[in-house]
């Protein structure tokens, strides 16, 4: 997984990075998210936003942390019903599946 804070970030970063991994707090918004692909799949994360009532940014975090782990995909763009912009869908992935072969 990529690091949460850059290496030309502040302490200050680096430090609130480490405080959401060791929390636990990274891992909870992680599950969160995936649960919300899993109930509203192809959605952009806009619209995940609004439907759930979840932050829109800790879902643009932890989006992408979802899909280096294997958990996510990200599909084809649509219009964003919300932005009214083209954005990504996202897409659960299920246990065991393998997606990198089937696309």
């Amino acid at each position: 997984m990529s690091h949460l804070a850059r290496s030309t970030d502040i302490s200050t970063s680096h430090e609130a990075a480490a405080h959401v991994v060791s929390s636990g707090l990274q891992a909870a918004q992680q599950d969160r998210a995936a649960s919300a692909l899993k109930a509203h799949p192809g959605l952009t994360s806009m619209e995940l936003a609004k439907a759930t009532g979840h932050d829109r940014y800790m879902l643009a975090r932890r989006l992408p942390e979802l899909l280096e782990d294997g958990r996510a995909w990200r599909g084809p763009k649509k219009p964003c019903a919300v932005s009214g912009r083209s954005a990504c869908t996202w897409w659960p992935v299920a246990p065991g599946d393998n997606f990198p072969l089937a696309i």
